[in-house]
C-alpha cells in the first residue's frame, strides 16, 4: 500500500524535511554522475557493513550516517523520500527543526545497529534512508493516532481510499516482521523495525512543540490531533 497524503494540512516550517529530501537527491545525483558501474564501489565505501563495524566500531561509526544518504536505485530513493514527504512535515511541525533532526538521525543509528546485531557477520553494505524514515513513521503513529492516510494499492492506481493511521502503519510494521521471519533477503528489514520502534520511544520523551489542526474535510475528527 502506497501513501499519497495524510489529513494533517497545517505544518508550519518544514526546513528539515525539505532539506533531507534535497540532500538525498543531491547525493544520488552525485552517485549517478559517476556512472551506474560505480554504485558497488560507493556501497562498500559509504554503506554500513556490520562485519566491518564490529571489527572496528570507532573507525566505522561514520558509515552509519553516510549510509543514510546512499541509495541503490532511483526507485529506492523515491520510495524513501516520498514516505518522508508524506509523514515528515507533520512530525517536524510538532517537534521543530532540532528535535526532528535528533529523532531522524537517532532512528537511523538505531536502525543500523539493530540490523548489525541481527546479522553481525554480514559483509553486505546497508544503504538508504529507510531506517531513519521508519523512525518518523513510528513517531507519527504516536502523535497522530486518529489521522488518516490516502492510500493506493499498486498496480490498481485508481483504487484509492483513506485508512486510519493505526491500520496503515500497523500493517506496515507487521509486513516488516513477516519478511524478517520469512528470511526475505535484499532489504534490511531489521533496520526498518529498529528505526520504527526508536521513533515510538523518542516521541514519548520529546514534548510536542505546538498543537495541530486537521484538514477541514475531517473537522468531525478535530480531536485527533
Amino acid at each position: 500500500m502506497f501513501p499519497l497524503r495524510d489529513t494533517i494540512t497545517y505544518h508550519g516550517a518544514i526546513v528539515a524535511t525539505i532539506g533531507l529530501i534535497v540532500l538525498n537527491g543531491l547525493a544520488f545525483f552525485y552517485q549517478f554522475s559517476l556512472g551506474v558501474d560505480s554504485f558497488p564501489y560507493l556501497f562498500y565505501a559509504y554503506g554500513f557493513i556490520p562485519h566491518e563495524f564490529f571489527l572496528n566500531p570507532l573507525g566505522e561509526f561514520w558509515t552509519i550516517f553516510s549510509s543514510m544518504f546512499v541509495h541503490g536505485s532511483f526507485v529506492h530513493l523515491l520510495g524513501n523520500v516520498w514516505f518522508l514527504w508524506v509523514f515528515g512535515p507533520a512530525v517536524e511541525g510538532r517537534l521543530g527543526f532540532i528535535r526532528f533532526m535528533i529523532l531522524y538521525l537517532s532512528a537511523g543509528i538505531a536502525a543500523a545497529l539493530l540490523q548489525g546485531f541481527a546479522m553481525p557477520e554480514s559483509t553486505i553494505p546497508m544503504v538508504g534512508a529507510s531506517g531513519a524514515v521508519s523512525g518518523v513513521l513510528g513517531s507519527y503513529l504516536v502523535l497522530f493516532p486518529r489521522a488518516r492516510v490516502l492510500t493506493i494499492i499498486p498496480p490498481f492506481f485508481f483504487f484509492f481510499f483513506w485508512l486510519p493511521v493505526p491500520i496503515y502503519l500497523g500493517y506496515w510494521i507487521l509486513i516488516q516482521f513477516i519478511y524478517v521471519f520469512m528470511d526475505v533477503s535484499g532489504i534490511a528489514w531489521w533496520a526498518h523495525i529498529g528505526g520504527f520502534f526508536l521513533g515510538l520511544l523518542l516521541i514519548l520523551i520529546m514534548r510536542p512543540k505546538r498543537i495541530y489542526r486537521a484538514d477541514p474535510f475531517w473537522e468531525c475528527w478535530r480531536d485527533y490531533c
